[in-house]
């Protein structure tokens, strides 16, 4: 079943028409300036930007369905953008082409409180969504820290800190519309809870980071806002401690909704840029939701697991200012993790192991990051064995450079061995295809065979997941 893919070769030619016809068609909302193509190939990460050559604004499926016809014609890459908070890479266009811009496609086409479900367009953040949801007393509970949005945490199969109760984009996105490469518009599902109508291809479709479909539209489930919610902060004398409450809190079926780790060098970043006075060790942040008499019996199990395990003490609080400042210093831990080392980049990676494998490797990565002579602060979505390492580099530090790529390849390669994933949320994109076939095996060729069936002339996002 292998299928044989080489780097597509930039089409200059048709670059040049295509274009030409998006231009007309298009008008000022097709540019194609220096700065706009270059924040359009952004990532936040160490890979070189490489830009598209026009972005187009799209404010309809209609926009998308012209934009993919025209690029089929020509034989043009198309790379759908969000707002450009992805991590490997998977807004770069290495063999130039069309940026599908689509910040101006941001609206909420239709709520169904009875069902909990909304239907919204793919341009949406997570953060807008929520603030319209707020007076129904619905939310939708997927929050990977940065103000993302609704498409793109598709495309990247995205989760973040309450994936361990309610879980990652995959089981809250019910159907999709999406633009397929030969042109035509699918919708993947019906909003009937459960299904068993043939392949599911709304799934194939999440995490597959643009290469088989532009998604122009999503059904989600939604969850009711809790009556109560506590926020909880507790340290421990080291990492080990805390990965032990971690699993024991799990083991005994506290239904946690965030329980996030940050060793002691982030504490440190975080309490300087956040203006905290938290204690400077490896420290979890957790919080509770449900009614107020399961809030309180929850957070004092927590509480009795963490001082048997040395951790204490054990703060909590349920005032919402309180949570926002706690949740805000967690969120912004990749721009406080930067004030550590001014001057430098971050680069950002991450795995996921399973559970009883979580101290292990945390404590094989920070011996891995001293022996390397780099400053990595750690933080990470512990509940579900989820944790990320924020390099700090001097870009212009070819060593440096040496051995931050030596510790991302022992990285992905230990969380692999103990049976975990090189990416726990961040997607492969272009940063981690090294290691996908490492991780899946034979399955990488399935995968091809898929993108070849459906797009013959690799024009989505190509590039991306496959080398």
């Amino acid at each position: 079943m292998a299928v044989a893919f080489t780097r597509l070769a930039r089409n200059d030619s048709g670059i040049e028409l295509a274009v030409s016809v998006l231009k007309q068609r298009f008008g000022d909302r097709c540019e194609t300036g220096r700065a706009m193509r270059e924040q359009h190939g952004h990532t936040t990460t160490w890979l070189t930007n490489e830009p598209p050559d026009a972005v187009v604004f799209a404010t309809s499926t209609e926009d998308v369905s012209a934009v993919v016809e025209v690029c089929r014609t020509h034989k043009v890459p198309v790379i759908p953008f969000g707002v450009g908070t992805s991590l490997e890479g998977h807004v770069n266009a290495p063999s130039g082409g069309i940026c599908i811009d689509f910040s101006r496609m941001d609206r909420v086409l239709e709520v169904r409180e009875e069902d909990l479900t909304c239907t919204i367009e793919p341009g949406i953040t997570r953060k807008r969504l929520n603030e319209e949801l707020r007076d129904r007393g619905l939310f939708f509970p997927i929050d990977p820290g940065a103000n993302a949005t609704l498409g793109g945490m598709c495309a990247t199969r995205a989760s973040g800190t309450n994936a361990v109760r309610y879980g990652t984009m995959r089981d809250n996105v019910i159907s999709l519309e999406a633009v397929m490469p030969d042109g035509s518009v699918i919708t993947t599902a019906s909003r009937a809870k459960k299904s068993s109508a043939g392949y599911d291809i709304t799934r194939l479709l999440i995490g597959s980071e643009g290469t088989l479909g532009i998604i122009t539209k999503i059904t989600l489930k939604l969850a009711g806002i809790p009556e109560a919610i506590s926020a909880a902060v507790c340290p421990f004398p080291s990492v080990d401690a805390a990965c032990q409450a971690t699993i024991a809190t799990i083991q005994s079926g506290v239904p946690v909704a965030r329980i996030e780790l940050l060793d002691a060098m982030q504490m440190k970043a975080v309490n300087a840029y956040s203006g905290l006075t938290l204690a400077e060790t490896p420290t979890l942040f957790l919080e509770f939701h449900g009614s107020e008499a399961s809030v309180a019996a929850d957070s004092e199990m927590v509480a009795g697991i963490a001082e048997d395990l040395g951790g204490g003490p054990f703060s909590f609080s349920t005032r919402a200012e309180e949570r926002t400042k706690l949740w805000q210093a967690r969120h912004d831990a990749y721009f406080a993790a930067l004030g550590l080392r001014p001057g430098c980049i971050v680069f950002s990676t991450d795995v996921c192991v399973p559970i009883s494998r979580l101290a292990e490797c945390v404590a094989e990565t920070r011996a891995d990051l001293e022996s390397l002579d780099l400053i990595g602060p750690m933080v990470g979505h512990v509940g579900d064995g989820n944790f990320h390492v924020l390099i700090l580099m001097d870009p212009e530090d070819m060593d440096e450079r040496g051995r931050a790529a030596t510790f991302l390849s022992r990285l992905s390669e230990r969380a692999i061995a103990m049976e975990g994933t090189c990416t726990g949320e961040h997607g492969i994109g272009q940063g981690k295809m090294p290691y996908l076939r490492k991780e899946v095996g034979g399955t990488v060729d399935v995968m091809r065979a898929i993108k070849t069936a459906i797009d013959p002339d690799n024009l989505f996002n190509p590039g991306k997941i496959f080398a």
